[in-house]
């Protein structure tokens, strides 16, 4: 059986990766997100387990001295964290990972997974990255300066990954998205498909 293929998707906060993302895992098949552990507090609408597995400070590190997590990233304050055992286990299961990880992360997981697939999310201006983040309501004037701040030096790094998406228009974006997973299954050589090649070519 074939590994699955691991997608490393960075953005800056308010570019709308997120959404994106969850909107690929209802229209494709054989791929799952991976949810990061986060010392960060719950946010309305969320859930444990779902959007993130929420756990205290001490918990983290304990886990980050049980060298539990694949990456790791302190932003804004809060830990953040992705399994390493549960992104091996579906990869060797035939099932492609997304990893919604900023680029501090993607370079971290590239070094270990040299057949990973980044792709880069950008917003289609500054001013429409801060419209959205003050849209959603959960962060006072200081906090969005401080994420616009991060978001340039964040964006600096789109150079990094294979592949770059601009988020103008939803649907159009989504498309794009979809598009570069089903690429990457079509790339030489074709893992699981020894048999068929060796008999069509006999």
């Amino acid at each position: 059986m074939a590994t699955g293929i691991l997608f490393i998707i960075s953005a800056p906060s308010g570019a709308g990766k997120t959404s994106l993302v969850g909107e690929l895992l209802k229209r494709m098949e054989n791929i799952k997100a991976s949810i990061s552990h986060t010392t960060r507090d719950c946010r309305p609408g969320e859930e444990d387990g779902i959007n993130y597995h929420f756990v205290s400070r001490e918990e983290f590190v304990g886990m980050l001295e049980q060298n539990a997590f694949l990456e790791h990233a302190d932003v804004f304050g809060n830990f953040y964290g992705t399994s390493q055992h549960w992104v091996e286990e579906t990869l060797a299961a035939g099932e492609d990972v997304i990893l919604e990880i900023d680029w501090q992360g993607a370079a971290q997981v590239r070094q270990l997974f040299a057949d990973s697939t980044s792709i880069f999310i950008l917003p289609p201006s500054k001013q429409a990255l801060r419209e959205r983040l003050n849209n959603r309501g959960q962060d006072d004037s200081a906090v969005i300066e401080k994420r616009i701040a991060a978001a340039t030096e964040e964006m600096s790094h789109y150079i990094e990954a294979d592949f770059m998406v601009l988020n103008d228009d939803f649907e159009v974006a989504l498309e794009q998205l979809m598009a570069i997973v089903s690429a990457q299954h079509c790339r030489l050589p074709v893992a699981g498909q020894e048999n068929l090649l060796s008999d069509l070519l006999s």
